[in-house]
């Protein structure tokens, strides 16, 4: 039976015609650190969890040999520690006989964490201050590399000099990496609503409020395709509080950025923060809008979906610009011009009046970029209800049925949702853009 090599990650593997490529999707979506750094085992276990018992069961007896990885051990990161390298079926350590500037990176870079600490003033870090301490029958590597190599295995090893003290243990200290693969409010209400998170080496961090400002908040409320945040406390109450490591970091964001991880991220200069200090925001709820009690879903009162209810516009200062917003909002077609006094034409509404002193450019994509007043902050009565009409695109009529007063919703909701009509629509994931005007 022929063996066929394929290398994932710098381990190799051996398998029988199985092309393990197909794999690399689910394996690096599986591993919440670099391969490099974990051990064979945690593969192997990781593979068969996200695989059919049979794919398990060939995995087990096809992988013959993995070749090499590498960890940091007992430093305050990942980035950081006593060096150990995976090699002939166990981890030992590297002596420091050879050990340079040059080699550190390539552990670094390995490692995918950020450049080697080093310089004429900075002296090479030994591997003997990092505890735990390694066994004392465990092997020591003594390598000799050129530091151009990509991995260590690419290194030599030097036979004829015996390391026979964890002494001579070799250390490294490479930039942590403080970017983040996600971030989510828990806790709270709602998804707008709740304490921050951050998605860092593979677990979920609390925030600090230290460095943490309105502008942060506003940006993170956009990418939920969320409203305006207007409530950011500077700590959590004791039921709101996280638990377990702190992020490290902090971003400082402009507050125009598209998303969080746009923002530069650097390191709290003093991190003494507990979970008293947990950052919690309130994002204004989601935002929709619809036309109501018109003869088709292009026209009619408009109204907007505020905390699950659904609230009028006032009519102080809106024209045609904030008209073929909406109508551009709704799919449909150009804004039709209208007299103020024919803006009464569908009636008066009943219950919250939303919003008022809208005022928008004409290019925004959604009526909630206009500028505004705070939800539910207005001077108005119904009589000044707004209402649009839009001329009547071919698509939409087919997506609306006349009946049907459920005209558009906004954001990414997902599954049905049942308005005052009792007919209900079923609701596609879309993409959410906000950018508040204040």
């Amino acid at each position: 039976m022929q063996l066929h090599p394929l290398t994932l990650d710098h381990m190799t593997y051996f398998s029988p015609g199985l092309d393990l490529s197909t794999l690399l999707p689910t394996l690096h979506q599986s591993c919440p650190e670099p391969l490099a750094s974990r051990p064979p085992s945690a593969i192997i276990l990781t593979l068969g969890h996200t695989h059919t018992t049979q794919t398990m069961v060939l995995l087990f007896f096809m992988i013959l040999e993995l070749s090499h990885g590498v960890r940091l051990v007992g430093g305050p990161n990942r980035c950081e520690g006593r060096v150990e390298l995976w090699k002939n079926g166990q981890w030992g350590t590297l002596c420091d006989d050879y050990w340079t500037n040059k080699i550190m990176a390539i552990v670094c870079r390995e490692l995918e964490c950020g450049p080697a600490v080093a310089g004429p003033d900075v002296p090479l870090p030994a591997g003997k201050i990092y505890s735990p301490k390694p066994q004392k029958d465990q092997p020591i590597w003594n390598l000799k590399c050129q530091g151009t190599e990509e991995t260590l295995v690419e290194c030599e090893e030097d036979m004829s000099i015996e390391c026979s003290d964890h002494d001579e243990d070799a250390g490294a200290i490479c930039e942590e990496i403080l970017n983040f693969d996600d971030f989510h409010l828990v806790g709270g209400p709602s998804p707008c609503t709740g304490r921050v998170e951050v998605k860092y080496a593979g677990k979920w961090d609390t925030v600090c409020n230290a460095g943490w400002t309105f502008q942060d908040a506003k940006v993170l409320c956009r990418e939920l395709g969320c409203g305006r945040p207007f409530l950011t406390t500077g700590s959590c109450s004791k039921d709101q509080q996280g638990t377990g490591d702190i992020w490290p970091g902090q971003v400082e964001c402009q507050g125009s950025e598209a998303s969080l991880s746009n923002c530069p991220v650097v390191r709290m200069e003093t991190n003494n923060c507990s979970h008293k200090d947990d950052t919690w925001v309130h994002c204004e709820e989601r935002f929709a809008l619809r036309l109501v009690d018109g003869k088709h879903n292009c026209s009619g009162r408009l109204e907007v979906l505020h905390k699950g209810i659904w609230g009028s516009v006032c009519n102080d200062g809106w024209g045609e610009k904030e008209d073929q917003v909406v109508c551009q909002e709704m799919n449909c077609g150009k804004a039709v011009f209208q007299k103020p006094r024919d803006r009464v034409r569908f009636g008066h509404g009943k219950g919250h009046i939303w919003l008022d002193d809208v005022r928008c450019k004409g290019k925004e994509t959604s009526l909630e970029q206009c500028k505004h007043r705070f939800w539910g902050y207005h001077d108005c009565t119904h009589r000044e209800d707004v209402s649009v009409i839009c001329s009547v695109l071919q698509s939409s009529t087919e997506l609306f049925p006349p009946e049907n007063h459920v005209r558009k919703i906004t954001g990414p909701f997902f599954g049905t949702y049942s308005w005052p009509n009792p007919r209900n629509v079923s609701c596609q994931a879309r993409g959410f853009r906000l950018s508040h005007g204040f």
